[in-house]
């Protein structure tokens, strides 16, 4: 499994001209199922999103977490995350784990996130033609792949 952490001041996401999710400060993760991924890599990554700390304490210092300020998480599946580049220049994505199995594990991930949150999430539509709008703070990116631990 992997996710691109982005630490933003605001996101949305729009499907057929309408907004589907949209939140303030907060953090975009965008969400790719690899094959065979299982409980044990969603669990991973859960709890590094929850715990990562991208936010600046009074200090000024990145050193706070999204559990502990009022922070905001849009969601949003995205399987290219799984591309594979090593060949030519057409992106393979034999890695991307199928519809049927990648679509439960994304809707597990951000119920999981929303109940250790303590609040909704907002979310992005899976499998649809999606157009993310984001003001990135920082810039603050992250990626973390639960195969490189």
């Amino acid at each position: 499994m992997k996710v691109v952490i982005q630490r933003v001041k605001s996101a949305k996401v729009e499907v057929d001209h309408t907004i589907v999710g949209e939140i303030g400060a907060g953090m975009l993760i965008l969400h790719g199922v690899e094959t065979g991924d299982t409980d044990e890599d969603l669990q991973y990554i859960l709890k590094k999103s929850l715990n990562l700390r991208i936010f600046d304490d009074e200090a000024g210092v990145m050193n706070e977490s999204l559990l502990q300020q009022d922070k905001e998480i849009l969601c949003v599946s995205q399987f290219t995350l799984l591309a594979d580049t090593r060949k030519g220049n057409r992106p393979s994505y034999i890695r991307a784990e199928r519809p049927e199995r990648s679509e439960p594990m994304y809707h597990e991930f951000c119920r999981l996130l929303a109940d250790n949150l303590g609040k909704p999430i907002q979310k992005g539509i899976f499998g649809a033609d999606m157009q993310i709008t984001l003001v990135n703070d920082g810039p603050v990116t992250i990626v973390i792949d639960s195969r490189n631990r």
